[in-house]
């Protein structure tokens, strides 16, 4: 302990005292220097006076610096605690799109491909007639080989069949392309039955959900892309993303718009100095 004592008599004895008590050193640098480790059985209190205890915070926050010379505050973190071994979303991607696909009605029947495999190609043709959905290409960086990424499209179908009282449907898949490789796909069907009070115009809306694990570390570029499997009638008109007509009283690109919402997460872990 090192202490400091100042004495002075005019009439009257005064004494001040002044000290600095060291835990683990024999040179404390502050009132209270604590060399080596701290138990404290019960509540830790700040920001008290003379007359008043301080104050022990709530439970779930955490203690704050305010900077030299202030003492610091208990705050409420608006973020949730992460354990090691849970994964923590580290970014979203968003994007839109309404010009969509309008290249697949009158007179196509469709490419007759009715199966496919994670890892095709999107250029490969013999895979499909793939075309795609250009506002919603995203590119971004994964730094972290533990991941998950996870991907949510919605988009709306329309078609008209070639005769409003005529039972007609389409047969068509949407599939999500990683680096220009199918990671996800599903296939669906529209149909028209006898739907003249709409002048034969059905819409639909087609989601596609899936998750990646452990995409390797790199740069990315993921897209979407749609195409016509089969069509009950090759006179049908056929959009995806977007209206058949901009003269309907049905719908409109902004009703039928696609979407497509990837969120990148990584594992987390703590390292230890």
């Amino acid at each position: 302990m090192k202490k400091t004592v100042y004495c002075c008599v005019a009439g009257l004895l005064s004494i001040q005292a002044y000290a600095q008590v060291g835990v683990g050193t024999s040179t404390p640098n502050s009132v209270l220097d604590v060399n080596g480790k701290t138990t404290l059985r019960k509540e830790l209190r700040v920001g008290g006076t003379s007359a008043q205890a301080g104050n022990p915070g709530l439970n779930g926050q955490v203690l704050v610096s305010q900077g030299e010379g202030l003492p610091p505050v208990w705050k409420s973190l608006n973020v949730t605690f992460m354990e090691e071994g849970q994964y923590k979303l580290v970014n979203s991607y968003l994007s839109t799109d309404q010009t969509g696909i309008t290249t697949l009605s009158n007179g196509i029947l469709g490419d007759s491909v009715y199966k496919n495999s994670v890892g095709d190609d999107v250029t490969d043709t013999s895979k499909g007639k793939w075309i795609k959905i250009a506002g919603l290409e995203n590119n971004f960086t994964i730094k972290d080989s533990r991941n998950r990424l996870t991907y949510q499209f919605q988009t709306g179908v329309e078609m008209k069949s070639s005769s409003p009282t005529t039972s007609q449907n389409i047969s068509f898949t949407c599939g999500v392309f990683r680096n220009g490789k199918l990671v996800a796909v599903r296939p669906d069907k529209i149909s028209s039955t006898n739907n003249s009070e709409k002048a034969g115009i059905q819409d639909y809306i087609f989601t596609l959900n899936y998750t990646e694990q452990n995409v390797p570390i790199g740069a990315h570029k993921v897209e979407v892309a749609c195409r016509k499997i089969n069509a009950s009638s090759s006179n049908a008109q056929f959009t995806i993303g977007r209206n058949v007509s901009n003269t309907n009283n049905v719908s409109n690109a902004f009703t039928l718009e696609s979407m497509m919402k990837i969120d990148l997460l990584e594992y987390v872990t703590y390292q230890i100095n």
